[in-house]
């Protein structure tokens, strides 16, 4: 997380620099890049995920601690940017994609060992809209919001076996909704657009245990990904 936040304040410094050096007797790069009514693109990024649960019996007590510990890893972002023009402010976008990452999920409240170890890889399609402030020179802030929904090629939701056997299952199918903050920086040959994205998904995803009472599912009401994005587009 310490990452990703460093990165997107080098890619602030780096859109202030510019609009600094520019400030006089400015170059204006892809003057006219905008004013396309269909624009494409792709994207590189990076991710992380959790979990994050509502309980059918929550204990608030700091000696019992949480249920559920999540540790978090830095995944990858790949996919594709399509962009109509709405009018000078406002663009709508679609942006599929593919997301890997893993997470390792472990009960904290059990002697025995309970990590399970949760790879995903998601077939993630985002539209959304994009609202841009007005050009300075060879920059534009800009910011997003919308709806998604993702196809979990690793959630083994038809799978029998369950954590009694060590295979944890989640939901194939997931709707999120999502909010971010962006650059547009011009440069001579394109648009690079770095931006930080927040998922959170609305539907539970977990699928229950045979056991009613099993230490994975038995006391979750409901368990929803959150997620963080920081995406590179060139356009």
């Amino acid at each position: 997380m310490k990452k990703i936040v460093a990165i997107l304040g080098l890619c602030l410094f780096c859109a202030q620099a510019n609009a600094q050096f520019f400030s006089g007797e400015s170059i204006i790069n892809q003057e006219n890049i905008d004013n396309k009514r269909w624009s494409w693109g792709y994207y590189l990024g990076f991710n992380t995920y959790d979990f994050d649960f509502d309980y059918k019996k929550y204990n608030p007590s700091p000696v019992l601690g949480k249920d559920f510990d999540i540790e978090q890893t830095i995944g990858f972002n790949v996919g594709l940017v399509g962009s109509l023009k709405l009018n000078h402010n406002f663009d709508l976008r679609l942006e599929p994609g593919v997301t890997f990452n893993t997470r390792n999920f472990q009960v904290t409240k059990a002697d025995q060992n309970t990590i399970r170890e949760i790879n995903s890889t998601y077939v993630h399609i985002p539209l959304l809209i994009k609202f841009s402030a007005d050009r300075l020179n060879n920059f534009r802030p800009f910011v997003l919001a919308g709806a998604s929904t993702s196809l979990n090629l690793s959630s083994n939701e038809n799978n029998p076996d369950d954590n009694s056997v060590g295979q944890f299952r989640m939901k194939t199918n997931t709707f999120y909704y999502e909010f971010g903050v962006g650059l547009d920086l011009y440069l001579p040959y394109f648009k690079f657009s770095p931006s930080l994205r927040g998922v959170f998904a609305i539907n539970d995803e977990l699928v229950r245990d045979a056991d009613p009472n099993s230490i994975y599912t038995g006391n979750v009401e409901q368990m929803r990904t959150r997620g963080i994005f920081l995406n590179f587009t060139f356009q």
